[in-house]
């Protein structure tokens, strides 16, 4: 079971990097094709001898520029996908910002069974956006609509959307985890970040060096 919980938390890292990864060089693509076909012109004006080759190149490269309409519609759904697996990702690492100060002054018993309150009212946010948002795609894939600017691709819309239930499943049993440690004594509250003691840390380190 360890070993199958590892290989699924290597596979969700190496899925929001791709994902990260691909928005960025789609993004980059696209931005240095709408500005070379500009410098490729500049140059054959400069260097009449070479002119037509410049602008013949300049031609094609915003010809490509032009047909990249897609690329922002895709930007949008990988940053999509990104931001509901990232929020899975997010309660696994601790990366999530805890707002637990007065929760801290309190006995370890308050603590765990305010962590278990806590707990069971993210298990119940995400129980019911998971299903809704369920609803919500299969509607989606019975309409058989295609994304924007994707759609040629046979790009539909719900194969974007289905990043949602997924993502909320997947924050679901990241919290059913949560509640498991929590009951038999292994954490107190939900792991999230502590940026005053991050700080903290941050500073005494800074006085050592």
């Amino acid at each position: 079971m360890q070993t199958l919980m590892r290989l699924w938390a290597r596979l969700e890292e190496a899925i929001i990097a791709f994902l990260l990864a691909a928005m960025t060089l789609v993004t980059f693509c696209y931005v240095v094709m709408n500005n070379l076909y500009t410098v490729l012109y500049s140059l054959g004006d400069r260097w009449e001898a070479t002119s037509g080759f410049f602008f013949a190149l300049g031609d094609s490269v915003m010809s490509g520029a032009q047909a990249m309409t897609w690329s922002s519609a895709a930007t949008r759904a990988l940053f999509a996908w990104l931001i509901f697996l990232g929020i899975a990702y997010g309660v696994r690492t601790g990366g999530h910002i805890g707002i637990d100060a007065l929760v801290k002054l309190t006995s370890r018993g308050t603590q765990k069974v305010l962590g278990v309150i806590a707990c069971l009212c993210c298990l119940a946010y995400a129980g019911l956006f998971a299903e809704a948002s369920f609803e919500w795609t299969e509607t989606l894939y019975s309409a058989g609509i295609g994304a924007e600017d994707l759609g040629h691709f046979g790009i539909q819309q719900w194969m974007i959307g289905l990043v949602v239930p997924v993502g909320f499943a997947l924050v679901f049993i990241r919290f059913v985890e949560i509640l498991v440690r929590i009951l038999r004594d292994q954490q107190t509250g939900l792991g999230l970040a502590d940026e005053a003691a991050d700080a903290l840390k941050l500073a005494e380190h800074e006085e050592v060096k």
